[in-house]
């Protein structure tokens, strides 16, 4: 049975890692580069960096941010945020990501998922989808622009779309569980899981580690991703993958 990973987010806003609830009252975790070198070091499988603010802005992903902190890490390590064109992800890539994540503008340009693909390789192109529960419950919308803007496109139909197009692995976060430690939105992250063939990383809600074998289980993900759980001392990676393993989760045990 493939191991399933537990990946640290940082987002961040202003050369600061953040986080928020929803999207939302964004507070301060400190410096990228210590940041995931500390993760890393606990014991995380991968490091995600989020320029959140660049796709809003229009603006390009911070190199120098992104440079600092691979100097740090022995580890995967995605970028996203901002990357619009070929020539961007180029960028990213020489800085010294291992992968790209694009969300914004995968959806106004979905061949731009088929060209770095055919470039770097699918395995390099992580498709995010920001997904939000419609009023009635029974479906979940795509978002872009940090989650400011609904496209009125479904969530699972567009992670189908993604991979067709070449897209290696869907970084799917629940926007209504998004900070507030209530638990992975397992519906969402199975719906995604079974439509696609590509590996799913569930993010938004973890609190505890339970929350991760929830996800594991009953959301059928392949990796789990979180920010303030980590951010803020609750687990050391260590501690998450000692409870996995005990129950049953397959893990890569930290170094």
């Amino acid at each position: 049975m493939l191991t399933k990973r537990i990946i640290a987010c940082l987002d961040v806003d202003a050369g600061r890692v953040v986080k928020g609830v929803q999207f939302e009252n964004l507070r301060d975790a400190g410096d990228p580069a210590e940041l995931a070198k500390a993760h890393s070091e606990s014991g995380a499988d991968e490091i995600v960096l989020l320029d959140i603010s660049a796709a809003h802005q229009r603006r390009a992903t911070l190199l120098d941010i992104v440079r600092r902190a691979a100097k740090e890490l022995f580890i995967p390590f995605t970028v996203g945020g901002g990357i619009r064109t070929i020539e961007e992800a180029a960028a990213v890539f020489s800085a010294g990501a291992d992968k790209i994540s694009i969300n914004s503008a995968a959806i106004e340009n979905p061949l731009l998922i088929t060209e770095i693909a055919e470039r770097f390789g699918s395995q390099a192109v992580v498709v995010a989808i920001d997904a939000k529960r419609g009023h009635h419950g029974a479906n979940w919308e795509a978002f872009v622009q940090g989650g400011r803007q609904p496209t009125g496109r479904d969530a699972i139909a567009w992670a189908c779309e993604a991979e067709s197009r070449g897209g290696g692995e869907i970084l799917l976060t629940s926007m209504d569980r998004d900070g507030t430690a209530a638990g992975f939105d397992c519906k969402l992250t199975k719906a995604v899981s079974e439509a696609v063939r590509i590996p799913v990383i569930a993010s938004g809600g973890a609190g505890s580690a339970a929350h991760f074998t929830q996800v594991f289980r009953e959301g059928q993900a392949d990796a789990a991703l979180a920010a303030s759980i980590f951010h803020y001392g609750f687990h050391r990676m260590s501690t998450l993958k000692q409870q996995l393993a005990a129950d049953g989760i397959p893990v890569r045990w930290p170094c």
